[in-house]
């Protein structure tokens, strides 16, 4: 992968869009010290390039109903590239299961869930074991508290570059 090229102005337009992605360029603009045009042609060189790959609104989800969020930790018995792949396609057909990573050590992926209740998450950890001939172990915690959040990565301290923060 090639690492394309980011200045400090392109790292205050991503650390601001990442905290305020319905900022309008005007604005975005003003933050980072740029005409209006200039800004706009930089975030869809962005876009294009895929470094922004999307915008979303974040959803206060026991506003509006009733879940719970576990984390589980997977291990596949056999590491076949068919058992990954097969294992990966019933991943992605739960839409309860939110996120997926594929991790070292002593679990194979770790996974988020949000569903509706403990009932649905049974259903679900029935799902992942039973869906196949592999054998499946998962280690599962419910989440009690969410004390952190992702909102943003500071980008400034994974580049090189001392970008300051916007605000």
């Amino acid at each position: 992968m090639t690492e394309l090229k980011i200045d400090k102005i392109d790292l205050k337009i991503l650390q601001t869009l990442q905290r305020d992605g319905r900022i309008t360029n005007q604005d975005l603009a003003e933050k980072v010290c740029l005409s209006p045009s200039s800004c706009l042609q930089r975030v869809r060189r962005l876009q294009k390039e895929q470094v922004i790959q999307s915008y979303h609104a974040r959803i206060n989800l026991s506003r509006i109903a009733r879940h719970i969020m576990c984390i589980a930790t997977v291990s596949l018995k056999n590491h076949t590239q068919q058992e990954f792949k097969t294992f990966e396609s019933l991943i992605a057909s739960v839409p309860e299961i939110v996120e997926c990573y594929t991790v070292s050590g002593e679990s194979d992926f770790l996974i988020r869930i949000i569903c509706a209740d403990m009932n649905r998450y049974l259903e679900i950890n029935d799902q992942l074991v039973s869906a196949s001939s592999y054998q499946v172990t998962i280690n599962s915690y419910v989440v009690m508290k969410e004390n952190k959040a992702f909102e943003a990565v500071e980008l400034n301290t994974l580049k090189g570059n001392a970008a300051p923060s916007p605000d």
